[in-house]
């Protein structure tokens, strides 16, 4: 593969980054050969959690750093060993920090926070400042703490930090990095950066959205969402099929957001159908994603509990500009098969009875991430599912999650895929890049 280099004006030397100067992403699946994915391997920022501030950084439990790490490791290992690209979010954005343009935009944005005060405010750009790229990325992810910014007499930090607790963030930490489905998606040959809807989350986008305009990887990417837009998080939006899409809406996704996403995707004509799924604004149900997956061009994987009564409104592409046109509701799996053209989906339930599903839905079962049809990753503490699939002729690689899960997230959580196979359409079906009429 080429590589590029790029000037920094901060280290004052030619960095060379392994990758082709273009290279095609595209998605138009869930289970699609997995070509590329984009994890982020947890670091520093899960140790910035505590009893304290766990709740508002969206964590049920302080996770084991390290064993984290391994079992993240090993997770990115599974996917090495099917012939999968891995690429690193921190690796990316250390990469991306060279370029000058990036480098200031981002710095800007954490400046621009209220909470500094302008006495702060200059200290923690001076702190910046001195930063190399990939020290910087750190800080970003990692956050600052009040005690590890340098403040002296000649130095003061104002009132701000004078009245800040020793134990309080000047710049806080990104722990649910590790979940980059989130913040980004790609629909067809396009991405969509996301709007997280939780506060401690927002600006995970940022550094999303920094990468993909900044990185040379993603050289001309055109994007079809963007930060800002309505509330729209990754894991709400399932690529049933070429054409076809699934929104969850929720505690995280609103009815604009997928509204407004309906609406893109049918201008860039990347869809033909979006299929709007209600689900419960609870936190074992934050997204789509943690009641149904697909395992097969097929099957999907879900939640038995809700499988029955989970409804759907079809949104269809209006033609030569006209208003989408909304159907419905209508049960999901019904809604689906049709907007798939298959006479039905074959559904394989949560565990096996209602306690078992429970339990293992709410530790990520429904969460798989399919490498190809037939073929997904999921979590070994979920016995009984990984059985269901087994049974139902899924091959499952088993990954262990002690530590991984305390954040609410499985394997699809925790992966951005950038390039999958495409799918053929079914016959009478749709693709991307069909007409919406």
């Amino acid at each position: 593969m080429n590589a590029i280099f790029i000037h920094s004006c901060f280290t004052g030397c030619r960095q060379t980054l392994p990758y082709a100067a273009r290279v095609t992403h595209y998605v138009d699946s869930e289970v699609g050969r997995l070509g590329t994915v984009l994890l982020h391997r947890p670091g520093p920022e899960l140790a910035r959690l505590t009893p304290r501030n766990n709740n508002s950084l969206l964590f049920d439990a302080i996770p084991w750093v390290g064993r984290a790490q391994e079992e993240h490791d090993a997770f990115a290992a599974a996917l090495r060993d099917r012939g999968v690209e891995v690429l690193h979010l921190a690796t990316l954005l250390a990469e991306t920090l060279a370029v000058a343009e990036a480098r200031a935009e981002l710095t800007d944005h954490v400046l621009a926070s209220r909470r500094l005060g302008d006495t702060l405010r200059r200290r923690v750009a001076d702190h910046l400042a001195y930063l190399d790229p990939a020290a910087l990325a750190d800080v970003l992810i990692a956050g600052l703490a009040h005690e590890e910014l340098r403040i002296s007499r000649e130095r003061p930090g104002g009132l701000v930090w004078t009245l800040m607790d020793r134990h309080d963030f000047v710049i806080a930490p990104l722990p649910n990095l590790l979940f980059t489905r989130d913040s980004s998606l790609w629909i067809g040959d396009r991405v969509a950066v996301t709007s997280l809807a939780m506060p401690a989350r927002r600006r995970e986008t940022t550094l999303t959205d920094i990468i993909y305009r900044h990185h040379p990887r993603f050289a001309g990417t055109e994007f079809v969402y963007q930060r800002g837009m309505e509330h729209l998080e990754g894991g709400d939006v399932l690529l049933l099929a070429p054409g076809v899409l699934a929104v969850g809406v929720g505690e995280r996704t609103t009815p604009a957001g997928a509204e407004r996403l309906a609406r893109q995707v049918f201008t860039a004509r990347l869809a033909h159908t979006i299929l709007v799924v209600p689900i419960a604004q609870e936190r074992a149900t934050m997204h789509l994603d943690t009641v149904c997956t697909m395992v097969d061009v097929d099957a999907v994987l879900m939640y038995p509990n809700i499988a029955s009564t989970l409804s759907a409104y079809t949104v269809i592409a209006g033609a030569d500009g006209d208003e989408p046109r909304v159907d419905g509701p209508a049960p999901f799996l019904r809604a689906a098969a049709d907007a798939m053209d298959l006479d039905q989906l074959r559904v394989i339930d949560t565990g096996l009875d209602p306690v078992i599903a429970e339990r293992e839905q709410w530790d990520d079962g429904n969460n798989t991430l399919a490498l190809a049809p037939r073929l997904c990753v999921g979590y070994e503490r979920n016995v009984e599912t990984n059985a269901q699939l087994e049974r139902a002729g899924i091959e499952v690689i088993p990954i262990a999650s002690s530590e991984l899960g305390s954040g609410r997230g499985g394997p699809r959580c925790m992966s951005c895929p950038l390039v999958r196979e495409p799918l053929r359409a079914p016959a009478g079906g749709g693709s991307a890049g069909v007409s919406a009429g």
